[in-house]
């Protein structure tokens, strides 16, 4: 595990989940309380939001490619309850999207809060 991964290890975990063939399982690792936004942008000023409750998480795992996009982490913090990661996503090795993202773990190490923003437009290379 790298040192970006043991000081963030929800979200090291979250988005290992997120790249497997079950990313379902993302669904285990949020509080009763969850809440959520995800801003994804295809580029060029298109974009989606993603809000809600579990609900929501639901429905934006169900629209997702599974198993195509590796999410990779290439700075992380932990400050407090909130862990805070930037990183870059790739399809077939190649870059496709930087992120970044944050989250509120509850003192269950469940994910209370999350926002996660993407774009294809920046790279941090």
């Amino acid at each position: 595990m790298t040192d970006t991964a043991l000081s963030t290890p929800i979200l090291a975990q979250w988005f290992e989940y997120m790249d497997s063939d079950d990313p379902d399982r993302v669904l285990t690792m949020i509080s009763d309380d969850f809440e959520m936004s995800v801003q994804f942008s295809k580029g060029r000023g298109q974009a989606a939001e993603f809000v809600g409750d579990r609900a929501g998480l639901i429905v934006y795992l169900a629209q997702r490619e599974k198993s195509t996009l590796v999410h990779h982490i290439d700075k992380g913090a932990l400050v407090g309850d909130v862990e805070l990661v930037l990183g870059r996503t790739t399809r077939g090795g190649e870059f496709e999207a930087s992120f970044n993202a944050t989250a509120q773990i509850d003192d269950n190490g469940n994910v209370r809060r999350l926002l996660i923003a993407r774009t294809p437009e920046l790279a941090f290379a």
